[in-house]
């Protein structure tokens, strides 16, 4: 939101530097983004009088005028704008003037004629052209003034980012209020003067909806809709970055940025008969005042007539019923609508204005009637007319109610680390608006004002009191914390995860938890996904059930820029739809993933580079699980969209915790990528504590024996070396799979799997005896089990 600095100082007007404002405004949590001046700096430039045109004897395009600026014979100026004529005021740049971009102004002569200075267009001083030619000044402008001070040139622009919670601080009247409360100066708001009904005309107005509990209206005819702005208002709303259009909109917009109410002129003549505050009936249509129709839904607020709606309520006005050249009866409107029906609905309709923005976080819901006083003054000093009585409807049950929050000084004591006098709070709170009752020594009762909707629990008043104080003037303390040791469980936590990651050659990838519909059926065709009800876009339009649905999508940006070799890893949340009946059985599941494409090294001189096998991948994820201490089982997996023969399960005690492979080569071709490798892992069961134990390294030797089995290809080799493990006992240090071989000596439906077995015993040396038992015994559950047989050499 930006702001005038000299408006700002007519409410309050702290001893400090616009720098010092700025940083105040900051420290109390209105970001200030822009300090810029209302025009780059310049001088010399004087209000002056036109007093003679006449045209250059030797150019057809040039005037030469003499010029009054208030001191001293008048001016010979030579000028060349369309617009110069007798009487006019504008401004003029005397000699030894210096103007924006370091322009300096010297007596020189144009086509002959000596020219002692330059009048100037609005462009010159750093201001809007709105014409062709000079900028015209008022008629009571006085001569020989500095245009500068006549055109309060020497203000800035305070750009503020106003953060969703501090609805009211949308105004004049919200930054004032806070700069009064940290400079403990009070607030001069302008005096607002009721205007009385001088006739009786009234629209009756019914509010027929709960998301309007307050609705005021008021009928003023013989309204002067062609009368100028004043240029006071206009500089105002210009700074604030609102265009000028007309005398009415320029008011409600005025006030809108004065005081935060939000309000709308309709075109009396246009509303037949009353006015009703209702919902839109689905499939209603409106063209608003930007010339788009919008169809409505029955969850969207309108005012309408007797006839037809006029506006969405809270966000635009209605072309058909607005203000033209010719009104002359118009029909004020002052309400206050509940947030949570505003919210959401602008955007809908691809709109963000300045009500709409406003009611979305919460107008104060006492407001309306002071702006409809204020509306109406400035309507009748600046465009007359005859004013009827303010019609009120309202819902005194549905108005937000004011709470009174208990706060204890012991709390503030615990959430700062510090103690606040309880005098500060008591006057820090009762500036802030709030209705403060002490009830004991360092006991308060808290009522927040009317405009602040984010006061709800002690620790926002907390937040209030800090803010205030000053966060430079927190104080330093070590917290007091009671120490009782516990036993202790080391944890896999998320850093070591990603560092385990990153140390792989994988890039973390952080995206929404929303996903594209199309991609989620391709890889699941069964699912079916919860739709958004307002998506950001349509390729983020549901509730994803994987993370390949947002890895995917980053994997094909980069590949198309020509990375060839992508690896990402993702930490987030996927959605569970599987037996939930609605939205409350859904299940959020936080889970790691992985994708990768390429070759499994990045190029380099002294190799060529081989593209990523099933068994790298797999490599890598055992690398995962190795650190996070997990004994895991592999099975094929029967997963859709992975490759049927290149893909596997991983479990855990016989549970499944997620799955990797490659991705089904036809879901490859659609997606337009190469040869892609994914990975999903339970994250809640990587991150499992586990208890370190040490068990003291044997010093006595290990003996090494090798059985190579012909057996079926149809068997798991993590089934057969399970079994050869259990079977081995406590003898059998380790074993693995070092070898296999299909082919020649091989009948088909078989293959040939070499175990490596590592005998040890903690204790004492191992006899030879005691090796041949074991290993018989391995070989007899083989062939009593997988009628695996010794293959000969």
């Amino acid at each position: 939101m930006k702001i005038s600095e000299n408006w700002l100082r007519t409410w309050v007007n702290p001893a400090i530097d616009s720098e010092k404002l700025s940083d105040q405004l900051t420290m109390l949590g209105l970001e200030v983004d822009d300090l810029s001046p209302a025009a780059k700096p310049f001088t010399g430039v004087v209000v002056g009088e036109v007093l003679t045109v006449e045209q250059h004897p030797d150019a057809d395009r040039l005037r030469v005028t003499t010029v009054n600026i208030g001191s001293g014979e008048p001016l010979q100026i030579v000028c060349g704008a369309p617009n110069v004529r007798a009487g006019m005021k504008a401004p003029v740049a005397t000699i030894g003037a210096v103007l924006p971009g370091d322009f300096k102004i010297k007596k020189g002569k144009l086509r002959g004629i000596e020219s002692q200075g330059m009048l100037c267009g609005a462009s010159e001083i750093d201001l809007e052209d709105k014409i062709d030619g000079l900028l015209e000044l008022p008629t009571d402008a006085p001569v020989g003034v500095n245009v500068r001070e006549y055109l309060d040139l020497d203000d800035n622009v305070i750009d503020i980012s106003i953060t969703p919670n501090r609805g009211d601080c949308f105004s004049i009247r919200g930054i004032a209020r806070e700069i009064g409360v940290i400079n403990q100066l009070p607030v001069t708001a302008p005096e607002i003067k009721e205007v009385a009904a001088t006739i009786t005309d009234e629209k009756k107005v019914v509010a027929e909806t709960e998301g309007c509990p307050r609705y005021l209206g008021r009928v003023i005819k013989n309204v002067n809709t062609k009368a100028p702005t004043p240029e006071w208002m206009e500089r105002a709303l210009v700074r604030a970055g609102i265009r000028q259009h007309s005398i009415l909109v320029d008011i409600t917009n005025y006030v809108l940025m004065e005081l935060g109410q939000p309000l709308h002129a309709f075109d009396g003549g246009k509303v037949q008969g009353s006015v009703h505050v209702r919902q839109a009936t689905a499939g209603e249509k409106l063209v608003l005042l930007n010339e788009q129709e919008v169809e409505l839904q029955d969850d969207v607020m309108v005012i309408a007539d007797d006839e037809k709606a006029l506006a969405i309520a809270g966000i635009m006005g209605g072309l058909s019923s607005s203000v033209t050249d010719e009104t002359t009866e118009i029909f004020l409107e002052s309400a206050f609508f509940a947030p949570l029906h505003i919210a959401g609905r602008a955007r809908r309709f691809g709109l963000h204005t300045d009500a709409s923005q406003r009611y979305e976080r919460g107008v104060d819901f006492k407001l309306p009637m002071i702006a409809m006083h204020r509306a109406s003054q400035l309507i009748a000093e600046l465009a007359g007319g005859e004013f009827g009585p303010i019609i009120v409807a309202e819902k005194p049950e549905l108005l937000p109610k004011r709470e009174a929050i208990e706060l204890e000084q012991a709390q503030v004591d615990q959430l700062l680390g510090y103690t606040v006098e309880s005098d500060f709070i008591t006057d820090a709170l009762t500036r802030l608006g709030c209705e403060v009752t002490v009830k004991a020594k360092g006991q308060w009762s808290v009522v927040p004002p009317s405009h602040r909707y984010d006061m709800a629990i002690y620790q926002d008043l907390i937040e209030e009191v800090v803010r205030i104080h000053g966060y430079d003037n927190i104080q330093i303390s070590l917290p007091v914390i009671d120490v009782k040791l516990a036993k202790y469980e080391d944890q896999f936590e998320l850093t070591q995860l990603r560092q385990t990651a990153v140390t792989l050659g994988y890039q973390e990838a952080i995206s929404f938890s929303f996903a594209d519909l199309k991609l989620e059926k391709q890889l699941n065709p069964e699912v079916n996904p919860l739709a958004l009800a307002n998506p950001i876009s349509s390729d983020l339009a549901v509730m994803r059930s994987t993370l390949l649905s947002s890895l995917i999508p980053c994997v094909q940006y980069n590949v198309n820029r020509q990375q060839n070799r992508v690896r990402f890893f993702e930490l987030g949340l996927r959605f569970d739809y599987q037996n939930a009946a609605s939205i409350h059985d859904l299940k959020q599941i936080p889970t790691f993933a992985l994708i990768a494409t390429g070759s499994r090294t990045p190029e380099t001189w002294h190799g060529k580079a081989q593209p990523m096998d099933f068994f790298d991948f797999k490599g890598d994820i055992e690398e995962i699980l190795a650190a996070a201490r997990l004994n895991v089982e592999y099975v094929r997996s029967e997963r859709s969209w992975l490759h049927p023969g290149q893909s596997a399960e991983i479990l855990v005690n016989g549970q499944s915790i997620g799955y990797l492979g490659r991705l089904h080569p036809s879901l490859e071709d659609e997606l337009d990528l190469a040869m892609t490798w994914v990975a999903e892992l339970d994250q809640s069961a990587v991150l499992q504590t586990y208890v370190s134990n040490f068990t003291e390294l044997s010093r006595f030797p290990s003996v090494r024996r090798d059985i190579a089995l012909l057996i079926s290809d149809k068997i798991n080799v993590s089934e057969i070396q399970g079994l050869i493990e259990k079977t081995g006992g406590e003898l059998l240090g380790s074993t693995w799979l070092f070898d296999v071989y299909t082919g020649q000596g091989v009948e088909e439906g078989k293959r040939s799997l070499a175990f490596a077995l590592l005998w040890q015993h903690p204790s004492r040396t191992l006899e030879d005896a005691e090796i041949k038992s074991g290993m018989d015994n391995i070989l007899q559950v083989l062939e009593n089990t997988y009628q695996a047989t010794l293959r000969a050499s």
